[in-house]
């Protein structure tokens, strides 16, 4: 059984068990977090496509990490101009095992 989740503008498919780093949710280490966002789920040979949800599943998580992702670097240049601009960018990313999925 898996199902395909949609959070922080980025879609994910995911299945009990897993873990998946997502953009930023709120809420504490250890906390329990219900994602309504369910694009598709599919359980053997039955696959439910939502419209664009799928009505009444949701899937449940746990999160295990809140933190911040490796820093990237943004570099602007223009030849022969002297504009040189370097900056880094570091997102904050939530760590879900996903417990169960509701359909």
């Amino acid at each position: 059984m898996y199902a395909v989740i949609r959070t922080g503008g980025k879609q994910y498919r995911v299945a009990p068990g897993d873990v998946v780093e997502v953009e930023k949710l709120g809420g504490a280490v250890g906390d329990s977090v219900t994602l309504n966002d369910v694009l598709l789920v599919a359980n053997g040979d039955t696959v439910q496509v939502g419209a664009p949800l799928v009505e009444g599943a949701a899937v449940t998580a746990k999160i295990t990490g809140q933190y911040r992702g490796n820093k990237i670097l943004v570099f602007r240049y223009r030849p022969k101009k002297r504009i040189r601009v370097r900056r880094g960018h570091r997102q904050y990313l939530t760590r879900l095992q996903i417990e169960s999925i509701n359909a």
